[in-house]
């Protein structure tokens, strides 16, 4: 903890959702929700921040948070269970030299994860979106805070984006202390620019798993424009290292992106892995009829473009025509977007204040404002409606005691689970 200690010491003497791909279509009115027995308050004494998207703790630290501003910035919140607590800028990505910053739409300052070891090597990583020579890139970045209040950054992929929205963003280290990463289509609407349904284009549509450590046995990637070479490695044991065919097309290994983890997803919009469990919960956007949850497996193809949830999709470059080899795994659960626009991926509560929640996994809806619940029995997940909280765009875990936080990016506010007292 000591570098968190000597930055916390020297740093304190939309709108549209990030998510949301339909910002054009006219929101149908939600119907009507039955009273509900919980809601969200302020969760940070009143503080607010601009358009945020995430909140995030560092490994082993419990005295502050990092909240992720869409805008551009990181903000380090210290006191956050006092009355009154404190925020300061961590860093900024706003200014700099080799691009400007994109907020807009979908675009902005998207994800945030401290490495395992950042009390020691000062290493976070980002992902954000910037113009180069006025052309669209999504990038991940790491940040070397090598002295407190100053960062050098070491950009590692720098993706050119055909457009605007589906752009993921979402980063966390996994219990084998890879970083994994979630990357959308490229935009557009029925996978435009026919990037879902291959492991051999570029970085889209998939959640990514690399080295940036770098360790002994991991392999260097395949070559890529993209790629900022000698910054990360890949996992030897990645699914599709060594893969000659994808969808009933052969394919030469050294062309294909073997950071892939997993396949055939639209734009995931927050995933988080349950660290008693180790399973990795992820949540996707849908097109035109259903939003969805799935747990990701190693290789596990989830079907975009071919599929939306557990159905067909017959819009997209593929139609109705899925490849004979085409096996995805299905959501363990899905909603219709007569009651919901655009899901927000959360977590697993493994909190004590609300023990009837426990091992429950946390989603909403940002459009409809639906605070969702999912638990499993024998295999099967049903779901509960508990809250109303329009714009919610983060579900996260407090470090002192497990419980929830909600970003909140309409209100610029950090907001937790609170019971109403009246019963459903």
């Amino acid at each position: 903890m000591k570098q968190l200690a000597l930055l916390t010491l020297l740093l304190f003497g939309f709108s549209a959702a990030a998510q949301t791909p339909k910002a054009k279509i006219p929101k149908p009115a939600p119907p009507p929700l039955p009273p509900l027995k919980y809601s969200l308050e302020d969760a940070f004494g009143g503080l607010s921040f601009s358009m945020p998207v995430a909140v995030v703790s560092a490994p082993g630290e419990k005295d502050c948070v990092f909240v992720v501003e869409k805008t551009g910035a990181i903000q380090m919140v210290v006191g956050f269970d006092q009355p009154k607590p404190e925020k300061r800028i961590f860093a900024d990505l706003r200014e700099r030299s080799d691009g400007i910053f994109e907020d807009k739409g979908e675009c902005g300052l998207l994800g945030l994860a401290f490495h395992p070891n950042f009390a020691n090597n000062g290493f976070c990583y980002v992902a954000y979106s910037l113009r180069i020579d006025g052309q669209l890139h999504q990038r991940i970045s790491r940040l070397n805070f090598a002295l407190p209040e100053v960062f050098v950054e070491q950009p590692l992929i720098t993706q050119p984006d055909p457009a605007g929205n589906h752009n993921g963003g979402d980063l966390h280290f996994g219990p084998d202390g890879y970083l994994y990463a979630s990357v959308g289509d490229g935009g557009g609407a029925n996978d435009a620019f026919d990037n879902a349904r291959f492991i051999h284009k570029d970085f889209h549509a998939a959640i990514l798993r690399i080295d940036v450590d770098q360790k002994p046995g991991s392999l260097p990637p395949n070559p890529h424009p993209a790629v900022h070479a000698g910054t990360y490695a890949v996992p030897a044991d990645n699914p599709f290292v060594g893969a000659t065919s994808h969808h009933g097309e052969k394919l030469d290994p050294a062309t294909v992106r073997t950071e892939i983890w997993a396949t055939g997803l639209r734009n995931v919009w927050r995933f988080s892995f349950d660290p008693p469990t180790g399973r990795l919960f992820a949540a996707d956007v849908g097109q035109n009829l259903y939003e969805e949850v799935n747990l990701i497996e190693k290789g596990g193809d989830y079907g975009w473009s071919h599929r939306e949830g557990f159905h067909a999709f017959d819009l997209g470059p593929g139609k109705d025509v899925p490849p004979a080899d085409f096996h995805p795994v299905d959501p363990i659960f899905e909603y219709p977007r007569s009651t919901g626009l655009s899901i927000t991926g959360g977590c697993v509560y493994r909190g004590a204040k609300f023990p009837e929640f426990s091992g429950a996994y946390f989603c909403a809806d940002y459009a409809f404002g639906r605070v969702i619940v999912l638990r499993e029995k024998n295999g099967k997940w049903g779901h509960e409606i508990i809250a109303f909280e329009p714009s919610i765009t983060g579900i996260h875990v407090d470090p002192r005691d497990g419980e929830l936080l909600f970003c909140n990016m309409a209100k610029g506010r950090i907001m937790r689970l609170a019971g109403t007292g009246r019963q459903p």
